[in-house]
Protein backbone atom coordinates (compact mmCIF):
# COMPACT_ATOMS: atom_id res chain seq x y z
CA UNK A 1 0.00 0.00 0.00
CA UNK A 2 1.07 3.43 -0.79
CA UNK A 3 0.67 6.44 1.05
CA UNK A 4 1.01 10.37 -0.48
CA UNK A 5 1.22 12.71 2.37
CA UNK A 6 0.04 16.26 1.26
CA UNK A 7 0.92 19.30 3.48
CA UNK A 8 0.72 22.88 3.87
CA UNK A 9 3.98 23.72 5.99
CA UNK A 10 2.62 27.36 6.55
CA UNK A 11 -0.18 25.77 8.99
CA UNK A 12 -0.25 25.14 12.40
CA UNK A 13 2.27 27.98 13.28
CA UNK A 14 4.65 25.92 11.03
CA UNK A 15 5.15 23.18 13.14
CA UNK A 16 4.19 20.75 10.49
CA UNK A 17 7.54 20.77 9.09
CA UNK A 18 9.14 19.73 11.99
CA UNK A 19 6.75 16.35 12.12
CA UNK A 20 6.98 15.01 9.12
CA UNK A 21 9.67 12.60 9.05
CA UNK A 22 7.66 11.40 12.40
CA UNK A 23 4.66 11.20 10.72
CA UNK A 24 5.88 8.99 7.51
CA UNK A 25 7.34 6.56 10.11
CA UNK A 26 4.06 6.24 11.77
CA UNK A 27 2.01 5.32 8.76
CA UNK A 28 5.57 3.32 7.72
CA UNK A 29 5.19 1.17 10.57
CA UNK A 30 1.06 0.83 9.86
CA UNK A 31 2.23 -1.14 6.48
CA UNK A 32 2.35 2.01 3.67
CA UNK A 33 4.83 2.89 1.62
CA UNK A 34 4.87 6.68 2.83
CA UNK A 35 6.27 9.84 1.54
CA UNK A 36 5.58 13.46 1.03
CA UNK A 37 4.66 16.56 -0.86
CA UNK A 38 4.83 20.23 0.36
CA UNK A 39 2.49 22.44 -1.10
CA UNK A 40 3.54 25.54 -2.38
CA UNK A 41 1.92 28.98 -3.37
CA UNK A 42 0.90 28.23 -6.49
CA UNK A 43 -3.19 28.03 -6.85
CA UNK A 44 -4.66 24.54 -6.51
CA UNK A 45 -1.37 22.91 -5.51
CA UNK A 46 -2.57 20.55 -2.98
CA UNK A 47 -5.83 20.05 -5.76
CA UNK A 48 -2.98 19.32 -8.40
CA UNK A 49 -1.29 16.68 -6.58
CA UNK A 50 -3.79 14.86 -4.94
CA UNK A 51 -5.27 14.18 -8.34
CA UNK A 52 -1.64 13.14 -9.66
CA UNK A 53 -1.65 10.56 -6.38
CA UNK A 54 -5.37 9.33 -7.07
CA UNK A 55 -4.39 8.28 -11.12
CA UNK A 56 -0.68 7.54 -9.58
CA UNK A 57 -2.36 4.60 -7.64
CA UNK A 58 -1.95 5.66 -4.08
CA UNK A 59 -4.06 3.86 -1.78
CA UNK A 60 -4.29 6.79 1.24
CA UNK A 61 -4.06 10.82 0.74
CA UNK A 62 -3.16 12.27 3.99
CA UNK A 63 -4.28 16.02 3.94
CA UNK A 64 -1.83 17.68 6.78
CA UNK A 65 -3.26 21.41 7.14
CA UNK A 66 -6.11 23.23 7.63
CA UNK A 67 -9.49 23.10 6.66
CA UNK A 68 -8.60 24.70 3.16
CA UNK A 69 -5.84 22.18 2.60
CA UNK A 70 -8.56 19.29 3.27
CA UNK A 71 -10.86 21.31 1.07
CA UNK A 72 -8.21 21.36 -2.13
CA UNK A 73 -7.06 17.08 -1.63
CA UNK A 74 -11.14 16.06 -1.86
CA UNK A 75 -11.52 18.66 -4.83
CA UNK A 76 -8.06 16.77 -6.47
CA UNK A 77 -10.27 13.46 -6.52
CA UNK A 78 -13.89 14.20 -5.75
CA UNK A 79 -14.61 13.97 -9.92
CA UNK A 80 -12.39 10.62 -10.08
CA UNK A 81 -14.09 7.03 -10.94
CA UNK A 82 -11.47 5.75 -8.14
CA UNK A 83 -11.13 7.68 -5.31
CA UNK A 84 -8.70 6.77 -2.67
CA UNK A 85 -9.48 6.86 1.04
CA UNK A 86 -8.72 10.48 3.01
CA UNK A 87 -6.76 10.78 5.88
CA UNK A 88 -6.22 14.08 7.51
CA UNK A 89 -4.16 15.81 10.36
CA UNK A 90 -5.05 18.69 11.40
CA UNK A 91 -2.51 21.66 12.09
CA UNK A 92 -4.62 24.91 10.61
CA UNK A 93 -6.63 27.80 12.94
CA UNK A 94 -9.79 25.92 13.35
CA UNK A 95 -9.82 22.66 12.14
CA UNK A 96 -13.75 22.13 11.91
CA UNK A 97 -13.56 18.70 9.92
CA UNK A 98 -11.27 17.58 12.72
CA UNK A 99 -13.55 18.11 15.21
CA UNK A 100 -15.87 16.82 13.53
CA UNK A 101 -14.85 13.48 13.12
CA UNK A 102 -13.14 13.59 16.78
CA UNK A 103 -9.77 13.19 14.96
CA UNK A 104 -7.25 14.78 17.51
CA UNK A 105 -6.48 18.58 17.11
CA UNK A 106 -3.54 18.79 19.74
CA UNK A 107 -1.38 16.53 18.94
CA UNK A 108 -0.04 16.09 15.08
CA UNK A 109 1.64 12.53 16.17
CA UNK A 110 -1.90 11.33 17.59
CA UNK A 111 -3.75 12.41 14.80
CA UNK A 112 -1.05 10.20 12.42
CA UNK A 113 -2.29 7.34 14.42
CA UNK A 114 -5.77 7.83 14.00
CA UNK A 115 -4.87 7.12 10.68
CA UNK A 116 -2.91 4.29 11.21
CA UNK A 117 -5.84 2.48 12.94
CA UNK A 118 -7.32 3.12 9.40
CA UNK A 119 -11.27 3.31 10.29
CA UNK A 120 -12.51 4.81 7.11
CA UNK A 121 -16.28 6.31 7.29
CA UNK A 122 -18.47 6.91 4.43
CA UNK A 123 -18.96 10.87 4.26
CA UNK A 124 -21.24 13.36 1.97
CA UNK A 125 -19.34 16.09 0.16
CA UNK A 126 -21.23 18.89 -1.15
CA UNK A 127 -20.94 19.88 -4.63
CA UNK A 128 -21.07 24.14 -5.61
CA UNK A 129 -21.73 24.31 -9.23
CA UNK A 130 -18.19 22.05 -10.39
CA UNK A 131 -16.81 22.82 -7.07
CA UNK A 132 -16.91 20.48 -4.33
CA UNK A 133 -16.61 21.16 -0.19
CA UNK A 134 -16.35 18.53 2.89
CA UNK A 135 -17.81 20.74 6.04
CA UNK A 136 -19.51 24.25 5.24
CA UNK A 137 -20.26 26.59 2.38
CA UNK A 138 -21.95 30.40 3.09
CA UNK A 139 -22.74 33.39 1.13
CA UNK A 140 -23.48 36.77 2.19
CA UNK A 141 -21.80 39.53 4.88
CA UNK A 142 -18.97 37.89 7.48
CA UNK A 143 -18.92 35.49 5.47
CA UNK A 144 -15.63 35.83 3.72
CA UNK A 145 -13.85 36.23 6.69
CA UNK A 146 -11.94 33.32 6.69
CA UNK A 147 -10.28 34.12 3.16
CA UNK A 148 -10.24 37.49 3.60
CA UNK A 149 -7.65 36.64 6.59
CA UNK A 150 -3.65 37.42 5.12
CA UNK A 151 -2.13 33.88 5.48
CA UNK A 152 0.67 35.27 7.48
CA UNK A 153 -1.72 36.63 10.22
CA UNK A 154 -3.20 33.49 10.55
CA UNK A 155 0.17 31.70 11.23
CA UNK A 156 1.16 34.14 13.75
CA UNK A 157 -2.04 35.20 15.52
CA UNK A 158 -4.26 31.99 15.09
CA UNK A 159 -7.92 32.48 15.66
CA UNK A 160 -7.79 36.04 17.38
CA UNK A 161 -7.02 37.13 13.62
CA UNK A 162 -10.93 36.33 12.26
CA UNK A 163 -11.94 37.90 15.34
CA UNK A 164 -9.66 41.04 14.92
CA UNK A 165 -11.12 40.84 10.84
CA UNK A 166 -14.46 40.39 12.07
CA UNK A 167 -14.89 43.55 14.18
CA UNK A 168 -13.46 45.50 11.38
CA UNK A 169 -16.59 44.30 8.96
CA UNK A 170 -19.31 44.77 11.37
CA UNK A 171 -20.25 48.41 10.34
CA UNK A 172 -20.57 47.03 6.43
CA UNK A 173 -23.51 44.69 7.49
CA UNK A 174 -26.53 45.17 5.89
CA UNK A 175 -29.12 43.27 4.26
CA UNK A 176 -29.85 41.92 0.51
CA UNK A 177 -32.77 40.42 -1.29
CA UNK A 178 -32.15 36.63 -1.70
CA UNK A 179 -33.67 33.88 -3.12
CA UNK A 180 -32.83 30.42 -1.66
CA UNK A 181 -34.66 27.30 -3.05
CA UNK A 182 -34.12 24.29 -0.63
CA UNK A 183 -35.97 20.83 -0.64
CA UNK A 184 -38.98 21.61 1.66
CA UNK A 185 -39.59 25.28 -0.06
CA UNK A 186 -38.47 28.72 -1.06
CA UNK A 187 -37.07 31.56 1.22
CA UNK A 188 -37.85 34.53 -0.94
CA UNK A 189 -37.13 38.14 1.24
CA UNK A 190 -33.97 40.18 3.26
CA UNK A 191 -31.21 37.90 4.75
CA UNK A 192 -27.53 39.04 5.91
CA UNK A 193 -25.47 35.64 5.75
CA UNK A 194 -26.74 31.86 4.63
CA UNK A 195 -24.46 28.90 5.62
CA UNK A 196 -25.39 25.20 4.01
CA UNK A 197 -23.41 22.77 6.68
CA UNK A 198 -22.16 19.16 6.29
CA UNK A 199 -21.11 18.92 9.95
CA UNK A 200 -22.00 20.19 13.18
CA UNK A 201 -18.52 22.11 13.66
CA UNK A 202 -18.16 24.88 11.97
CA UNK A 203 -15.64 28.26 12.72
CA UNK A 204 -15.11 26.30 16.24
CA UNK A 205 -18.63 25.63 17.24
CA UNK A 206 -19.89 22.27 17.79
CA UNK A 207 -23.46 23.06 18.14
CA UNK A 208 -24.34 24.57 15.04
CA UNK A 209 -26.75 21.83 14.45
CA UNK A 210 -27.34 19.40 17.22
CA UNK A 211 -29.54 16.97 15.00
CA UNK A 212 -27.40 16.18 11.95
CA UNK A 213 -26.23 12.41 11.52
CA UNK A 214 -23.12 12.41 9.09
CA UNK A 215 -23.45 10.47 6.09
CA UNK A 216 -27.10 10.92 5.59
CA UNK A 217 -27.27 12.51 2.57
CA UNK A 218 -28.68 15.94 3.89
CA UNK A 219 -27.18 19.30 4.67
CA UNK A 220 -27.83 21.76 7.18
CA UNK A 221 -29.16 24.96 6.04
CA UNK A 222 -29.34 28.17 8.08
CA UNK A 223 -30.70 31.18 6.68
CA UNK A 224 -30.15 34.36 9.12
CA UNK A 225 -32.70 37.03 8.19
CA UNK A 226 -31.34 39.98 9.93
CA UNK A 227 -28.64 42.58 9.93
CA UNK A 228 -29.09 43.71 12.91
CA UNK A 229 -25.84 43.64 14.91
CA UNK A 230 -27.68 42.95 17.95
CA UNK A 231 -29.92 40.23 16.66
CA UNK A 232 -26.58 38.41 15.12
CA UNK A 233 -24.70 38.42 18.25
CA UNK A 234 -27.58 36.91 20.11
CA UNK A 235 -27.65 34.31 17.54
CA UNK A 236 -24.58 33.63 18.06
CA UNK A 237 -24.59 33.10 22.04
CA UNK A 238 -27.71 30.98 21.58
CA UNK A 239 -25.00 28.36 19.21
CA UNK A 240 -23.09 28.36 22.52
CA UNK A 241 -25.88 27.91 24.47
CA UNK A 242 -26.65 24.33 23.05
CA UNK A 243 -27.97 25.11 19.84
CA UNK A 244 -30.97 27.18 21.58
CA UNK A 245 -30.57 29.31 18.22
CA UNK A 246 -32.57 26.85 15.72
CA UNK A 247 -35.75 28.16 17.45
CA UNK A 248 -34.87 31.85 16.46
CA UNK A 249 -37.36 33.42 14.69
CA UNK A 250 -34.62 35.23 12.51
CA UNK A 251 -33.51 31.88 11.66
CA UNK A 252 -34.75 29.73 8.94
CA UNK A 253 -33.49 26.08 9.64
CA UNK A 254 -34.16 23.07 7.68
CA UNK A 255 -32.46 19.76 6.27
CA UNK A 256 -32.19 19.24 2.79
CA UNK A 257 -30.73 17.46 0.19
CA UNK A 258 -30.15 21.05 -2.23
CA UNK A 259 -29.73 24.50 -1.96
CA UNK A 260 -29.88 26.95 -4.89
CA UNK A 261 -29.07 30.69 -3.88
CA UNK A 262 -29.06 33.71 -5.54
CA UNK A 263 -29.58 37.61 -5.18
CA UNK A 264 -32.13 39.74 -6.96
CA UNK A 265 -31.51 43.04 -5.79
CA UNK A 266 -28.35 43.63 -8.04
CA UNK A 267 -26.01 42.67 -5.00
CA UNK A 268 -22.95 40.70 -4.88
CA UNK A 269 -23.54 37.58 -2.99
CA UNK A 270 -19.88 35.85 -2.50
CA UNK A 271 -19.71 31.79 -1.71
CA UNK A 272 -17.57 30.56 1.22
CA UNK A 273 -16.37 26.91 0.18
CA UNK A 274 -14.44 25.25 3.22
CA UNK A 275 -13.01 28.95 4.04
CA UNK A 276 -12.08 29.84 0.83
CA UNK A 277 -13.80 32.10 -1.70
CA UNK A 278 -16.10 29.92 -4.31
CA UNK A 279 -16.99 32.12 -6.70
CA UNK A 280 -20.04 34.60 -7.23
CA UNK A 281 -23.96 33.06 -6.80
CA UNK A 282 -26.03 31.95 -8.15
CA UNK A 283 -25.01 28.63 -6.51
CA UNK A 284 -26.58 25.18 -7.06
CA UNK A 285 -25.27 23.30 -4.05
CA UNK A 286 -25.72 19.73 -4.29
CA UNK A 287 -25.00 17.00 -1.24
CA UNK A 288 -23.09 13.81 -3.01
CA UNK A 289 -23.40 11.32 0.09
CA UNK A 290 -21.31 8.99 1.39
CA UNK A 291 -18.78 9.98 -1.82
CA UNK A 292 -15.50 10.11 -0.43
CA UNK A 293 -13.97 7.48 2.27
CA UNK A 294 -12.55 9.43 5.12
CA UNK A 295 -10.79 8.13 8.05
CA UNK A 296 -12.30 9.10 11.43
CA UNK A 297 -14.22 7.70 14.31
CA UNK A 298 -16.24 5.04 12.98
CA UNK A 299 -18.11 5.04 16.40
CA UNK A 300 -19.90 8.31 16.02
CA UNK A 301 -20.67 7.20 12.61
CA UNK A 302 -24.77 6.91 12.57
CA UNK A 303 -25.33 8.87 15.59
CA UNK A 304 -25.68 12.30 16.23
CA UNK A 305 -22.65 14.66 16.47
CA UNK A 306 -22.13 15.12 20.14
CA UNK A 307 -23.62 18.59 21.91
CA UNK A 308 -20.65 19.66 24.03
CA UNK A 309 -19.25 23.04 22.89
CA UNK A 310 -15.28 23.51 22.95
CA UNK A 311 -15.25 26.46 24.59
CA UNK A 312 -11.24 26.59 24.37
CA UNK A 313 -11.63 27.86 20.69
CA UNK A 314 -13.01 31.17 22.47
CA UNK A 315 -10.00 31.77 25.07
CA UNK A 316 -8.93 35.33 25.75
CA UNK A 317 -10.73 37.79 24.13
CA UNK A 318 -13.45 35.71 22.59
CA UNK A 319 -15.03 34.27 25.32
CA UNK A 320 -14.58 37.78 27.79
CA UNK A 321 -16.47 39.62 24.70
CA UNK A 322 -19.08 36.83 24.33
CA UNK A 323 -19.79 36.49 28.18
CA UNK A 324 -20.03 40.70 28.51
CA UNK A 325 -22.61 40.76 25.18
CA UNK A 326 -24.76 37.76 27.61
CA UNK A 327 -25.53 40.41 30.10
CA UNK A 328 -26.62 43.33 27.36
CA UNK A 329 -30.18 44.00 26.88
CA UNK A 330 -31.53 45.64 23.72
CA UNK A 331 -31.70 48.92 25.12
CA UNK A 332 -28.27 49.73 26.44
CA UNK A 333 -27.65 49.27 22.33
CA UNK A 334 -29.33 52.65 20.37
CA UNK A 335 -30.83 52.40 16.67
CA UNK A 336 -28.09 54.64 15.40
CA UNK A 337 -25.10 52.62 16.13
CA UNK A 338 -27.02 49.39 13.93
CA UNK A 339 -26.89 48.94 10.70
CA UNK A 340 -30.10 48.76 8.71
CA UNK A 341 -31.54 45.91 9.02
CA UNK A 342 -34.38 46.41 6.52
CA UNK A 343 -37.27 47.04 9.18
CA UNK A 344 -38.89 50.06 9.14
CA UNK A 345 -39.39 52.09 11.94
Amino acid sequence: MRARVIYNPTSGREILKKSMIDILQILEEAGYEASAYATTPEPLSATKEAERAALAGFDLIVAAGGDGTVNEVVNGIAGLEKRPTIGIIPAGTTNDYARALKIPRSNLLDAARVIAEGNAIPMDIGQANDTYFINIAAGGYLTDLTYDVPTKLKTIFGYLAYLGKGAEKIPQLKPMHMRIEYENGIFDGMASMFFVALTNSVGGFETIDPNIVLGDGKFTLFIVKTANIFEILQVLVQVLNGGRHLENANVLYTHTSFVKAEALDGSRLMINLDGEYGGDAPTLFTNLQQHIQIIGNTSDYAEPIDQEVDEDIFAGAGTGFMKEFETLSPDEVTDKHLPYDGKDE
